[in-house]
């Protein structure tokens, strides 16, 4: 079975690329283009990782994480920022994320980031 990822991203160039890539690389992809949007899809479905953006239209990428993990704290999230600031990439290490990837990224490193970052979480359940 497809692994499920949900993309969080409202910039339309990255949608299309990590879009390209994740489908050529097997995945199953839904998109959210804001926070409120994402938060609908995870009510609605089961995910398997969670790609997202900080910089988000309504719930900022900050809140989107910590509703997550309140909600969701078994999915492995890796953020994609252009943000280069050491102290935005600790928050969100501090907030939980599994992996952070800065903008712009290589299509290939974005693909083993993926598989890393689910497979550790399939191997999180396989071990219980």
């Amino acid at each position: 079975m497809k692994k499920k990822i949900l993309v969080i991203e409202d910039n339309p160039m990255v949608v299309k690329s990590l879009e390209f890539k994740l489908l050529k690389e097997g995945y199953d992809v839904s998109i959210a283009i804001d926070g409120r949007s994402a938060m609908e899809q995870l009510e609605a479905n089961n995910f398997d990782l969670i790609l997202t953006d900080l910089m988000l239209p309504f719930v900022s990428g900050s809140q989107l994480i910590e509703h997550i993990k309140k909600n969701h704290p078994n999915i492995p999230i890796i953020v994609l920022s252009t943000a280069t600031q050491e102290d935005i990439i600790t928050d969100a290490f501090n907030m939980g994320v599994d992996d952070f990837i800065t903008k712009p990224f290589s299509p290939n490193e974005l693909a083993l980031r993926v598989k890393r970052s689910i497979g550790s979480f399939k191997n999180q359940f396989s071990h219980k």
